[in-house]
């Protein structure tokens, strides 16, 4: 029994150096930074490369944490319905004493549970959604040189379930965070790292991280199935085509319009193929492959076609197509969808994160009592329209049966004619 005791205190005191060595090989003290003008201005530049204002719009999230707690985080509102086990709690971050808590089901009085569940969604939202918080009251930003690069130093000295932790988020060329070290409570080795992998774009058009990887022993933290997005800017999107005929437009095979009497359009939506002629040009465009499009001079098919007259093309009709179906796209990919309060109703802001020639751009739908677009405010990203208004007007309804605008008039008075329109099968 004594060797058995002396073989155990032998282990443990190996144990005991062999952390004592770990510890003073990995722990690193916390660096020292420059807080002010510089410090923000890279804070700025990461909010700028994580779209920043889409989380800020964002109204739902959901995740979970290692497999074991489970959210549905309705941002807006500060309610956060948390469950593990047989534990439910609909927390509310704004008043907490409203929080409710049940076990199998069952409503109970139990502030311990709602503290636990306040404890989970602290720290599991973090690793959710940390860089979107480097602004929060509370937070000291210092701009950092790690490894010859600049690196953004974070401490939370309130709020949270542990104030006073430090991150230092360490940055790729775009300002986009690639992993961060810590040095918290609740982890004894200063620096220890984790990075932020497998980023989502998710439907609110934010990305978020699905899993990390800790310094410490390998470990890997799963953020389970990570959803971003705005249900209630749905709900209205989804009246605004109901009200257009989506359906009919979905269905229609080919629409004709033109562009202030300049340029004339012949669609074949089902092929995806457009006619697109201006002055004595005439481009049979394959949008969706190019190098397919045929080009026509005084209806002249040029044997060698040039790849300027199809870019130009390709141009006119992605902008040209969007003043007359831009309303039927709310579900295209790279599409994010807000919700905008205008004079106290509800409208819908679309912004375009990808696809045709001007991404980033942004419109903010008005609508009249049966939902159809009246008018809207252009945000271009350029910065050459900065709510600019523009009306949709004389909207017809095509042979199709689906709605299409003929008109619209700026707020200079011009107008943008769409020529006679037509959609038919």
């Amino acid at each position: 029994m004594k060797k058995l005791f002396k073989f155990i205190g032998i282990l443990l005191l190996l144990l005991i150096v062999a952390g004592g060595i770990y510890y003073f090989v990995n722990n690193e003290p916390l660096p020292e930074g420059k807080q002010g003008k510089e410090a923000d201005a890279l804070a700025i530049k990461v909010f700028n490369a994580i779209n920043h204002q889409a989380f800020e719009n964002t109204e739902i999230l959901e995740w979970s944490f290692r497999g074991q707690n489970f959210y549905k985080w309705r941002k807006q509102e500060g309610i956060v319905e948390v469950s593990w086990n047989e534990n439910k709690v609909i927390l509310n971050t704004n008043t907490t004493y409203k929080s409710e808590a049940y076990i199998n089901n069952k409503k109970v009085d139990n502030p311990e549970l709602i503290q636990v569940a306040t404890n989970y969604f602290n720290n599991d939202s973090f690793w959710l959604v940390a860089p979107y918080k480097i602004f929060d009251k509370g937070t000291e930003r210092r701009i950092v040189k790690h490894e010859g690069k600049d690196a953004l130093l974070i401490t939370y000295t309130s709020g949270g379930s542990t104030p006073g932790d430090s991150y230092l988020w360490i940055l790729d060329e775009n300002y986009f965070p690639t992993s961060y070290k810590m040095w918290t409570k609740i982890i004894p080795i200063g620096g220890a790292s984790a990075t932020w992998s497998d980023w989502k774009i998710t439907e609110a058009g934010i990305k978020l991280p699905t899993k990390h990887k800790l310094s410490l022993f390998g470990l890997e933290i799963s953020m389970g199935n990570v959803k971003a997005y705005n249900q209630n800017a749905n709900e209205l999107a989804n009246k605004i085509l109901k009200a257009i005929n989506h359906k009919a437009y979905k269905n229609t095979r080919y629409i004709e319009w033109s562009f202030g009497g300049r340029r004339h359009f012949k669609w074949d939506k089902q092929k995806h193929i457009v006619d697109v002629s201006w002055d004595t040009i005439r481009v049979n465009l394959h949008p969706a492959d190019t190098q397919k499009s045929t080009v026509y001079f005084n209806e002249k098919l040029q044997e060698k076609t040039p790849n300027k007259i199809v870019k130009r093309a390709w141009n006119i009709f992605n902008n040209d197509s969007f003043w007359l179906v831009a309303p039927h796209k709310l579900y295209d990919d790279g599409v994010i969808r807000n919700i905008e309060m205008i004079d106290d109703k509800e409208a819908l802001r679309v912004t375009y994160t990808s696809g045709g020639t001007t991404p980033g751009d942004a419109y903010v739908w008005i609508l009249d009592s049966t939902y159809v677009p009246k008018s809207y405010k252009m945000y271009l990203k350029n910065g050459r329209m900065n709510g600019t208004p523009a009306t949709w007007e004389e909207w017809i309804t095509t042979e199709s049966g689906t709605l299409l605008p003929k008109n619209h008039t700026f707020k200079n008075g011009r107008n943008l004619s769409m020529g006679e329109v037509k959609g038919y099968n």
